[in-house]
């Protein structure tokens, strides 16, 4: 069931009017009546279940969406999460709240689980569940379960917010509108499609006989390979986005691997996945940014990943947080294999690199 909902997510990525259903299912995993993603860039664009559909037109059309905390709160956060109400205001602050006072509550909303992602290319992106106000707030179970799913919402969201969640009429009107480098694989890494774009990554990509790519940094070559041969296996764990480094060993680029899922292949034909490469050097880089989306930090890892670049040691980090030193190694250990780094030092001079301490 849990991988039927993870292909039915990337399905969305590029076919919208896939959404409602897939806000369904994430919703009720939380005990919640539904779900909505908006994205905004130059525009605002979002879908929503068809539950809490005809609420959020008022919410956007009546001036209620710019008058919320919510999206701000959440943006706002450099933890990989889902966040609830009582993250961030008392039972006595909801209630005096104009907008869950006057608007949601009387509605029959109130309660929710949202996350929000600012990328390098301008996207802001906020994914929430909502819950009738009599259900009482979500637990932190279902927003554990929510963590789960957040990798692969985040990079199914990502596609459909470069697309303004329209559905493109073929692959090479798709790759345009990405506005990206992008390229469309087979299995075995031999390339279907290219936009544009990826011309000017020529030192980053070495074309093979009969269309074969390969990745010139031979780590980021090995994790692409290891997140191709993941998508027809059960290794639902298998890091799907990670950096691409240049001659110097600065990360230039981080790639995601999005699958090509169910009618996707109405739009991309029968291609296996979606390589995306997004260029780390940006005004837009915050911190957070790639601790949020880019490298599918849990939320634990994301802590220990952040205490790392700060300069402080594994015990001092277990410390802080109350935790296990060995749970703690456990976590740095997978931060390193997502990160495609062999030592903490490499993982300190990354994140150095990209901002990843400095507040979103």
């Amino acid at each position: 069931m849990q991988d039927d909902l993870i292909d039915r997510i990337y399905e969305c990525s590029v076919v919208p009017e896939a959404w409602p259903a897939v806000l369904d299912e994430v919703a009720a995993l939380a005990g919640s009546t539904g779900g909505l993603l908006f994205s905004a860039r130059k525009a605002l664009n979002w879908t929503a279940s068809d539950s809490v559909a005809e609420a959020f037109d008022a919410y956007v059309n009546d001036g209620w969406f710019g008058k919320c905390s919510r999206r701000v709160c959440l943006m706002s956060q450099e933890a990989p999460s889902f966040f609830v109400e009582y993250d961030f205001w008392s039972e006595e602050q909801l209630s005096a709240d104009p907008v869950y006072r006057d608007f949601f509550r009387p509605r029959g909303l109130g309660w929710s689980a949202g996350t929000g992602l600012q990328l390098p290319t301008g996207d802001n992106i906020v994914f929430s569940v909502e819950r009738a106000f009599d259900g009482g707030p979500i637990e932190p179970e279902n927003v554990a379960r929510l963590n789960g799913l957040r990798p692969h919402i985040a990079r199914s969201a990502l596609v459909s917010a470069r697309l303004q969640l329209k559905r493109a009429e073929g692959a090479t009107e798709a790759l345009a509108a990405l506005r990206l480098p992008a390229l469309l694989l087979h299995a075995n890494g031999d390339v279907a499609e290219a936009s544009p774009l990826v011309e000017e990554l020529g030192d980053h990509l070495v074309w093979g006989a009969m269309g074969r790519l390969r990745l010139a940094d031979k780590q980021a070559d090995t994790m692409l390979a290891e997140a191709l041969a993941a998508l027809g296996s059960d290794a639902g764990d298998r890091v799907r986005s990670f950096p691409i480094r240049d001659f110097t060993g600065d990360p230039e680029l981080v790639a995601h691997v999005v699958p090509v899922r169910r009618s996707a292949h109405d739009v991309f034909g029968d291609s296996y996945a979606l390589l995306l490469l997004i260029p780390v050097a940006s005004e837009r880089a915050p911190s957070a940014t790639l601790m949020k989306s880019l490298f599918d930090l849990t939320p634990s890892e994301a802590r220990v990943a952040r205490g790392i670049a700060g300069g402080e040691t594994p015990e001092a980090i277990a410390a802080d947080g109350d935790v296990a030193i060995s749970t703690v190694r456990t976590q740095l250990r997978r931060v390193l294999e997502k990160t495609g780094c062999a030592r903490q030092a490499d993982l300190a001079s990354l994140l150095a690199r990209i901002g990843a301490t400095t507040p979103g």
